[in-house]
């Protein structure tokens, strides 16, 4: 494509800079709350928008008792004035954060316990490294979690892994293992070290809701055991509710060790061994396989591979 005819393709298409005024008009509701924002005058976004206005041959805005309204249309353009004033905005932070050496942004999503156990770690390594980096942390269902990779909203999502061959859209391994055990507070100091898990089914006990890969692995280990799943069930999907649960009451749960390592260190929870177990728990990465990952996403794979 020429000079010319890229111009040419420009000054056919809409100027960007219409459009971030608009979503600010859009934002403020006013037009002369968009010019305070902006640090123009009032008549210069008015300008600006009827120049829009006449170049998509529509009325954008209407006038009412109030102040103004979107019309339909404006209505269908705001989503996209929106979504360009985001790119433009996250343009810039992206030149500023390579400017200063930080790498990313990046997203990384994951279940509750593959989080505790996976992200400091890969922090810790990468900070030791003298890393500068802008990383979202967003916790979420093993399902939602495919969604959202899908939707490309996160790169990585840190999961439970081994339960069963991921769809082929998704590339996933597996980066750790880490043993389940029994996890109980100071109501249950006269148990054992080491136990069977049907000697305790009876008991009260915090679990995760039914539907992620932790509560189906947790879901194996009763019927490993060959003993019936609890009935005196609290169902709850965060682990530092669950653990204040177990630490101030009669119940018990099943967590990787990692997951409580603190709490444990401090005695104010203690893990016993459940005998017969056949398998360990184990947690890793899913990304799309279509996707190339980004240097930061490679750098905090190869984080979790260090001991």
């Amino acid at each position: 494509m020429t000079t010319a005819s890229l111009s040419s393709d420009l000054s056919a298409g809409l100027d960007p800079r219409a459009l971030v005024v608009f979503n600010q008009v859009c934002q403020s509701g006013s037009i002369s709350g968009a010019a305070r924002t902006l640090g123009v005058s009032q008549p210069s976004v008015s300008q600006t928008i009827a120049q829009l206005e006449s170049r998509l041959g529509v009325a954008l805005l209407k006038r009412t008792a109030t102040g103004i309204a979107l019309t339909r249309e404006g209505e269908a353009l705001w989503a996209k004035a929106a979504a360009l004033s985001a790119v433009l905005h996250e343009a810039r932070e992206a030149v500023e954060r390579a400017s200063a050496g930080i790498a990313g942004p990046i997203r990384i999503g994951g279940t509750p316990g593959a989080l505790v156990s996976l992200v400091p770690r890969a922090i810790r390594h990468l900070d030791e490294a003298r890393a500068s980096f802008d990383m979202s942390v967003i916790e979420a269902s093993d399902e939602a979690l495919s969604e959202m990779l899908r939707r490309r909203e996160i790169e990585l999502a840190l999961v439970t892994t081994g339960l069963a061959s991921p769809q082929d859209e998704f590339a996933e391994w597996t980066v750790m293992q880490d043993p389940f055990a029994l996890i109980v507070g100071a109501a249950h100091a006269g148990l054992p070290d080491s136990l069977r898990l049907d000697s305790v089914s009876a008991l009260p006990w915090v679990l995760p809701r039914a539907g992620g890969g932790f509560q189906r692995q947790i879901q194996s280990l009763f019927i490993n055991a060959q003993c019936s799943q609890p009935r005196n069930v609290v169902r709850c999907d965060s682990l530092l509710t669950t653990k204040g649960i177990v630490r101030t009451t009669d119940r018990v749960t099943i967590l990787p060790r990692q997951v409580v390592e603190a709490e444990l260190s401090v005695g104010v929870l203690r893990a016993i061994e459940i005998e017969n177990v056949t398998f360990q728990r184990q947690i890793g990465v899913r990304a799309l396989a279509s996707a190339d990952l980004s240097p930061l996403a490679q750098r905090f794979i190869s984080a979790l591979s260090l001991p």
